[in-house]
């Protein structure tokens, strides 16, 4: 049994290799007819003019046609052999009126023109060639079973004894041998060449996976700031509600229980201390989250609000036409917000800060500069450094300079589409 089942699965893949190259026949050969056509029906051609014609019309002819040919190549590579060839774009497939010479200046055209033209004859002769050997191999390596069948007088006059079909029988099986190997070799050159030729090349290729890789890393980036919202409401509407109500309640409760002995007194004191404590605190998480005033009313106030609870004194200047894209919003937000807090943290010798934010040539120029002592460096910080990512994640560039005595001034660039 599991020799029968071996034997059926070398049966099956031979059958389904010898189909994917019998199906393909007819239509490797349709450009050649094509060629052809006019050398068939006009053989007296001898003009220059005419021979142009009967050469160039079918070329274009069969330059138009790729776009169907490499159509139905795709399915028989998808049906046949479990292969799929990447679809090339509408514009490279078929030719437009207005775009018809850079169609025909298009590299796709002339690779899929060179498979139906080069690679697919070729093959089509080598299945033809199978053809043959299967024919030959089938006939002649049954030569000594036919003798033990046929009587000696229908016998052919090459094969009355067992030593003439010997060497008959022996090339019948070197023809069914050779015919299973260039059988599997047809169909490994074939799918080879349909991937090289009929797809998007390499470097189209590249350029379709780096936008992929964009608009799912812009995807990603709006479903972390769609998260940050989310989790900003939560907050507000929530906890922080609560712990406001808490407040108020402790607050009363000191106002208006005022016979209660002093130690209850101060813990109620403490209690309330306290849940001022955690809504203050709770608002800085919230505004760190994403900031309620940045969807309310844009970009401006927001900076305004960051310049206005400055550790330091911050000179605000912004320049923008209307609202951007929320994530670029959050990015510029974050930006100036983390800047001013390395100013804090790092530059204890800088008296103020200058926060810029303008459209330049499309894209969304934020400077934060600082009079401090210099010397940063993102190699040595991860505060910049994670600056420089946040900025990275929209496509945007981040540069920083910051001379030892100063002043730092970092710039950062997103890109942008202003709405009213």
């Amino acid at each position: 049994m599991p020799l029968l089942t071996a034997l059926r699965g070398v049966f099956a893949r031979v059958g389904r290799a010898m189909l994917f190259n019998f199906v393909g026949l007819p239509l490797q050969l349709i450009p050649l007819l094509l060629l052809a056509e006019p050398w068939l029906f006009f053989p007296d051609t001898s003009a220059v003019p005419e021979i142009q014609l009967a050469v160039c019309v079918p070329l274009l002819v069969v330059l138009y046609a790729v776009g169907a040919l490499t159509a139905a190549q795709r399915r028989r590579f998808a049906a046949l052999a479990g292969v799929d060839i990447p679809r090339l774009p509408v514009a490279q497939r078929r030719p437009t009126r207005r775009g018809a010479v850079k169609w025909l200046r298009a590299g796709a055209t002339w690779r899929q023109g060179a498979y139906h033209l080069l690679v697919a004859p070729l093959v089509s002769c080598g299945t033809i060639a199978t053809v043959v050997l299967w024919g030959w191999g089938a006939s002649a390596g049954t030569a000594l079973a036919w003798m033990w069948v046929v009587p000696p007088e229908q016998r052919p006059k090459f094969l009355r004894t067992t030593t003439e079909a010997l060497p008959v029988n022996a090339s019948g099986i070197a023809a069914l041998l050779l015919a299973l190997w260039l059988t599997f070799v047809l169909v490994r050159l074939d799918t080879r060449a349909a991937r090289l030729l009929l797809g998007p090349s390499r470097s189209e290729r590249l350029a379709r996976r780096v936008e992929d890789l964009a608009e799912s890393r812009a995807g990603a980036v709006d479903a972390a700031d769609a998260e940050r919202r989310r989790i900003e409401r939560d907050l507000h509407d929530g906890a922080q509600q609560r712990l406001v109500s808490l407040a108020v309640n402790l607050g009363i409760a000191r106002a208006t229980l005022t016979d209660l002995p002093d130690e209850v007194r101060a813990v109620i004191d403490q209690a309330h201390r306290d849940a001022k404590e955690a809504i203050d605190e709770l608002n800085t998480l919230v505004r760190g989250l994403h900031p309620a005033v940045l969807d309310d009313r844009g970009l401006d106030a927001a900076l305004s609000g960051i310049a206005a609870r400055g550790p330091l004194p911050v000179r605000l200047r912004v320049d923008l036409p209307g609202r951007l894209a929320p994530t670029v919003e959050a990015v510029a937000y974050f930006t100036v917000s983390e800047a001013l807090a390395n100013v804090a943290k790092h530059a204890p010798g800088a008296s103020r800060a200058d926060v810029s934010a303008e459209i330049r040539d499309g894209r969304l120029r934020v400077t934060v500069a600082d009079d401090g002592p210099g010397g940063a460096d993102p190699a040595h910080g991860s505060g910049l450094a994670g600056l420089a990512r946040r900025a990275a994640s929209v496509d945007g560039a981040f540069a920083i300079s910051s001379p030892a005595g100063g002043p730092t001034v970092i710039t950062v660039e997103l890109p942008c589409a202003v709405s009213p």
